[in-house]
């Protein structure tokens, strides 16, 4: 996969969390839940998150949780059940996604597993960002994101 490795700052963000299998249940939370609340609360419009807490090879499907994000500015304040958190500043390999919902898993676990065996993988957070503009084709549900992993300096 190809990827480039950037420098990305910390982004403050309010989110909404999503606890269950990864996959299709995420693209669901988001076109259901977080999207509508976006909307109503005037965060359209701005770049979005998604971010894996957990591991799920390593944690129970019904025990996974991940964060739909949206960037906010230093004042504002969320209302529940969104929270405030931040995406941390740090040295990310982001690659791009083009396909579906469905298609994110298998994605990232080729990500993963390039980057460990290159030997550039670290700890930290990682996260998909998709732009301000974001869209998704309603015929096929085909989107793009980037897909971003801390690695090592």
């Amino acid at each position: 996969m190809k990827y480039e490795i950037k420098e990305l700052p910390e982004v403050r963000v309010a989110y909404l969390r999503y606890k269950g299998p990864f996959g299709a249940g995420i693209g669901e939370f988001w076109k259901e839940v977080f999207t509508p609340w976006q909307k109503a609360y005037g965060l359209v419009g701005k770049v979005t998150y998604g971010v894996a807490q957990d591991d799920p090879s390593t944690t129970p499907a019904s025990e996974c949780r991940y964060d739909a994000c949206v960037e906010v500015s230093a004042d504002y304040e969320a209302k529940p059940p969104a929270q405030l958190g931040s995406i941390p500043a740090g040295r990310y390999a982001v690659a791009q996604f083009k396909g579906t919902a469905d298609q994110v898993p298998a994605a990232w676990g080729e990500f993963f597993g390039q980057l460990q065996a290159e030997g550039k993988a670290a700890e930290g957070v990682c996260f998909e960002r998709y732009p301000a503009d974001y869209a998704m084709d309603p015929d096929t549900g085909v989107f793009t994101s980037e897909l971003c992993i801390p690695v090592k300096a």
